[in-house]
């Protein structure tokens, strides 16, 4: 009997397996391709909150070609987002300002306070934080190519100054301004240009913005304002300028006698007079009114077109006596909810607003005219530290802390928070320019 290999079946069956296997795996791969196809294997889960939240990525059924999937610049966020630039809070900045107090040369003296000794330089580390969007650095090379060519004017009274010169300090960190033009005490009318690229920029004193009388020591001891006249001192100039920048607010405080159609309107704290107290809301108002208006008219109505910027108030800071050392001595900006806008700041800045609406809204009916609200108070109100104080003058304590010293607790440090007003201005500007 023979017997039989154990290795002579395995033999046959392998030569089986090997036929086999190729026909097994032709019908196998259509299968799985049809299984990875429909049923795709899940990659791990990511929350949304990992993604940038102006970059999630929505699906729709729409036939349009799917979003680019493209990370946009910090800038083009800015253009295409559109933002609250009121609501938000200050937060601390590495970075600091582009400019300081020895590398501009147009600041004026009372706002320099680095050079003038103020030894704290915290106030200078700050940014303002828009609640739902960005808010870029100042680019001043954006600035020179969107204003090519134009006359930017900056009208009103010592807080137009204050922003114009924080502008003039920022450009020239690209382009150094020439000095064209100077008229007046104080320097209130001045004009710079920028040759690079054609550009001027103005300031005009008009702290009413209608014709007034301020008062003086050699005239009236109270100011005369002409609510329907606009003051032609930057009227006359109108046809050549192309973007305006209003600013007022603070000299309506004092008294004045208010004139209308050629009679006494009313006055404010002007005991002694036999005229009616009407106080200086209703009278600021007008005041606002009569300037757009005449914008709005001898701009419109030629086709030539205009930007009009008007700023809001600025709060002041003053705690307790205004001549005395501390009276504006904090050294951090308030927290969200630390500090309420109200009384007349909040008074103030309702009625520009309700002002602009008004006549934003007549000027739709010209080509050419731009309007905007530059509303810069609660992001002002927040900044109590960054004040000239006593360092309006250079170095105050150097004989000591002495009993009297004037402070200055309106007015803005060079650099400072009122920098921020200008970067808002030129977003404005860009997205304009983008419609």
């Amino acid at each position: 009997m023979g017997v039989t290999s154990p290795l002579k079946g395995q033999s046959h069956s392998h030569s089986i397996t090997k036929k086999l296997f190729p026909y097994c795996l032709y019908a196998l791969l259509p299968i799985a391709l049809f299984r990875l196809y429909f049923h795709p294997f899940p990659f791990p889960q990511s929350t949304t909150d990992d993604l940038p939240h102006n970059n999630r990525i929505i699906l729709t059924t729409s036939s349009s070609p799917p979003p680019s999937l493209s990370v946009p610049k910090e800038e083009e966020i800015a253009e295409e987002t559109p933002c609250d630039y009121t609501n938000g809070s200050w937060v601390h900045d590495k970075i600091g300002p582009l400019y300081n107090g020895t590398t501009c040369g147009t600041i004026k003296d009372g706002q320099n306070c680095i050079s003038h000794g103020r030894p704290d330089m915290g106030y200078l580390y700050w940014r303002w934080q828009p609640s739902q969007c960005k808010l870029p650095r100042f680019d001043p090379n954006t600035f020179f190519h969107l204003l090519r060519n134009k006359h930017i004017a900056f009208v009103g009274d010592s807080m137009a100054r204050n922003q114009l010169e924080s502008l003039l300090c920022m450009l020239a960190t690209a382009s150094n301004p020439n000095l064209a033009y100077t008229n007046g005490e104080d320097n209130k009318f001045r004009r710079w240009h920028f040759a690079s690229h054609n550009i001027t920029v103005s300031v005009y004193w008009s702290p009413f913005l209608v014709r007034g009388v301020e008062k003086s020591k050699t005239g009236p001891d109270l100011n005369e304002l002409f609510l329907d006249t606009v003051d032609e001192r930057w009227g006359a100039d109108l046809d050549h300028i192309h973007m305006i920048v209003l600013s007022i607010g603070h000299w309506f405080l004092h008294p004045a006698v208010y004139y209308e159609g050629g009679s006494v309107l009313g006055c404010h704290f002007c005991p002694g007079l036999n005229h009616t107290e009407i106080g200086f809301y209703g009278v600021m108002k007008k005041a606002i009114r009569t300037a757009l208006r005449t914008i709005i008219e001898r701009k419109g109505v030629n086709g030539n077109g205009i930007d009009v910027f008007l700023t809001t108030f600025s709060p002041a800071h003053f705690e307790g006596e205004w001549d005395k050392a501390g009276a504006c001595p904090k050294t951090k900006p308030y927290k969200e909810g630390e500090k309420v806008l109200e009384g007349m700041d909040a008074d103030m800045r309702a009625l520009e607003i309700e002002e602009m609406k008004t006549m934003k809204a007549n000027a739709k009916q010209f080509e050419g005219l731009r309007l905007e609200i530059l509303d810069v108070t609660k992001l002002s109100l927040m900044r109590p530290d960054a004040h000239p104080g006593p360092y309006m003058y250079p170095f105050p304590f150097d004989n000591g802390v002495q009993e009297r010293v004037q402070n200055d607790c309106v007015h803005w440090c060079l650099p400072g928070p009122i920098d921020t007003w200008n970067q808002i201005l030129l977003e404005y500007i860009r997205k304009w320019s983008i419609r």
